[in-house]
């Protein structure tokens, strides 16, 4: 029996109950009651991540960060950093008129990974991005500011239909003219036609867009061909490159040397985009852009004359004015030595994990005819199965050669026994 001091007790959510009414919202306030999650589009969330490691069709790492991490990000709170307003505006080299930033992490992580990528010891420059499109775009905009600022000619922006799509949208953007390369059967860019369309546009500087590990098939430019008939041809050029994906898992296999910016004493590319939530499993969107100090310090005397922001006491050289603070600090933990081993790991088990999925698609599939672009992609390629496959493993599909493709990116979360109930549904698919 419900006594008076009892009914007194309870509160406003008991009283409501007590008194026999009962809110519209009674579930959601029933479960917060619990310590449950009470929001509806949050429970239908919290049960889609039961199978978040059957996500075959994007280079997104689902493997949550181990607990250190989480436990790096309380500390990070206790410090304020995530707990209110931090800004990263500005560059993380100059003296920032707002203190509550975290530039000495975007320093230590430009520091370790212009060592990761080889670049020249003490010049490198750059910054935590949004994502690994704003990374393209910073160097796009750097490439088109330097290349017009030296011959005062907008240039012409190389790149091949297997690049990502964002190149399409970043050249519409900074008002570029494509110009199409052919690429390879193996998804790389063709030395040979590069030449040929150089040739033809000789009249425009040059800007081309590479790529180490091309969107749908995983191809990787030559870079250092590339950077040879850029040389031959004698036109002024600058070389970004796209390495998104393959940035993060490539240092840790046998092709490490296709990341270096220098090699034998010679500049490979002039700048660099990764992103931070493809291989590393950070859980939000970033993107890591490099490029040297002294290319930035040209770049920042061109940029200058037509951005002048007195508000925050120098020329920034960003595009983004401000810029989150609190993803430097979170992502500095991939950077630890225990972090690097876990990379190691990983890279190694996905790999294996990519052997595995082309061999049995090629001796129980052959009729899908899967494809693998070199032995360091994680993406294999084939024929596209019914839909039904299509949306339990949110496969990417394209349309190639006049027919229908899907691909499989294995990433670090997917492991074999999702790989075996893939398979056994393609074998109830396709027979």
């Amino acid at each position: 029996m419900l006594t008076r001091r009892a009914f007194l007790n309870l509160g406003g959510f008991g009283v409501t109950l007590a008194s026999g009414c009962r809110p519209a919202n009674f579930p959601e306030l029933l479960a917060a009651k619990e310590g449950k999650i009470s929001h509806l589009a949050l429970a239908r969330k919290a049960r889609q991540a039961r199978f978040k490691k059957r996500l075959l069709g994007y280079p997104i790492n689902m493997t949550p960060p181990p607990q250190e991490f989480f436990a790096w990000r309380e500390q990070l709170r206790q410090a304020g950093i995530g707990e209110f307003a931090y800004n990263n505006a500005g560059s993380p080299y100059k003296p920032s008129t707002i203190a509550f930033n975290t530039h000495e992490f975007e320093r230590a992580l430009n520091a370790h990974f212009g060592k990761m990528y080889g670049f020249p010891p003490g010049d490198v420059w750059g910054f935590l991005s949004h994502s690994g499109t704003d990374s393209n775009m910073h160097g796009m905009y750097m490439g088109r500011t330097l290349l017009k600022g030296r011959t005062g000619v907008v240039p012409k922006c190389y790149f091949t239909k297997e690049a990502h799509y964002s190149i399409q949208v970043l050249c519409d953007l900074l008002g570029l003219e494509a110009v199409w390369v052919e690429a390879l059967p193996d998804a790389a860019m063709d030395p040979d036609d590069l030449r040929r369309k150089l040739a033809a546009n000789a009249d425009r500087p040059a800007l081309v867009v590479a790529t180490v590990g091309t969107t749908f098939k995983g191809g990787i430019d030559p870079i250092d061909t590339i950077q040879e008939v850029l040389q031959e041809s004698g036109i002024p050029s600058y070389l970004h490159l796209d390495a998104a994906l393959f940035g993060g898992y490539l240092p840790y296999t046998s092709r490490a040397a296709e990341l270096l910016h220098s090699a034998n004493g010679r500049k490979r590319y002039d700048s660099l985009a990764v992103s931070c939530h493809k291989f590393f499993g950070f859980p939000a969107p970033a993107g890591i852009f490099l490029t040297t100090q002294s290319h930035f310090e040209e770049f920042l005397a061109f940029y200058g004359q037509v951005h002048n922001p007195e508000y925050i006491g120098h020329v920034p050289g960003t595009i983004t004015c401000s810029r989150d603070a609190v993803k430097p600090a979170e992502f500095y933990f991939f950077t630890t030595p225990e972090a690097k081993a876990r990379q190691a790991q990983d890279a190694r088990a996905m790999l294996e994990q990519a052997d595995y999925l082309f061999e049995q698609l090629q001796s129980r599939f052959p009729k899908l005819c899967p494809k693998r672009a070199n032995e360091v992609s994680n993406t294999i390629y084939f024929y596209r199965p019914s839909a039904w496959i299509v949306r339990k493993y949110a496969l990417a599909t394209m349309r190639l050669e006049g027919r229908e493709f899907a691909h499989a990116v294995v990433m670090p979360h997917v492991d074999r026994q999702v790989l075996d109930e893939f398979l056994a549904d393609l074998a109830k698919d396709v027979g």
